[in-house]
């Protein structure tokens, strides 16, 4: 069985351990080995929404549930993240910033296509947009090396690609209902 508290646990120990993405990972790989186990915990999602499970300035951990085919533009962390799709799926492109462009503006550099199960982790300084591509909620467990909420980062306007500073009230308002 899937215990929220002990993920929690398992979470920050791994940080304290180790403050990079890695301990943390393995602790979302074991928990996605079996994914039905989470949605049994934590019930299956019936309406999108950013719940924290956890918050402090070392780590947020939060549960995500993503609306059926909206895209997220692209944005940057500040600090790693390791996702782990607990239901559906979700498809994140990787940008990379034009060396030295007085706008900031970004271009592809990869993509990665995740799935339930599926753990994607990743370094402070990665970009990405996301998008979930089925016509149902997607489901994902977030853990940040950080304090997701107070993090100043940017988002990149989606058709020009220029940066701005991301805010924070806009990407709740995605996630809501």
């Amino acid at each position: 069985m899937f215990d929220v508290d002990n993920f929690i646990a398992d979470c920050c120990e791994a940080v304290e351990k180790d403050p990079t993405h890695k301990s943390a990972a393995e602790v979302v790989r074991r928990a996605m080995s079996d994914p039905s186990k989470i949605l049994e915990s934590l019930g299956e999602p019936t309406e999108p929404g950013i719940t924290p499970l956890y918050q402090s300035s070392k780590l947020t951990i939060i549960n995500l549930a993503w609306k059926p085919s909206t895209t997220i533009p692209p944005h940057n962390h500040e600090m790693w993240a390791v996702i782990g799709i607990y239901g559906g799926r979700e498809d994140n492109i990787f940008w990379r910033r034009i060396k030295d462009h007085p706008e900031g503006l970004i271009e592809a550099a990869g993509a990665k296509a995740l799935s339930t199960g599926d753990v994607c982790p990743m370094g402070a300084d990665i970009i990405h947009s996301v998008t979930n591509p089925i016509p149902r909620l997607t489901a994902a467990l977030h853990v940040y090396g950080g304090d997701f909420f107070e993090a100043e980062r940017s988002e990149w306007e989606a058709e020009r690609l220029t940066e701005h500073q991301l805010d924070m009230d806009a990407v709740r308002a995605r996630f809501s209902s």
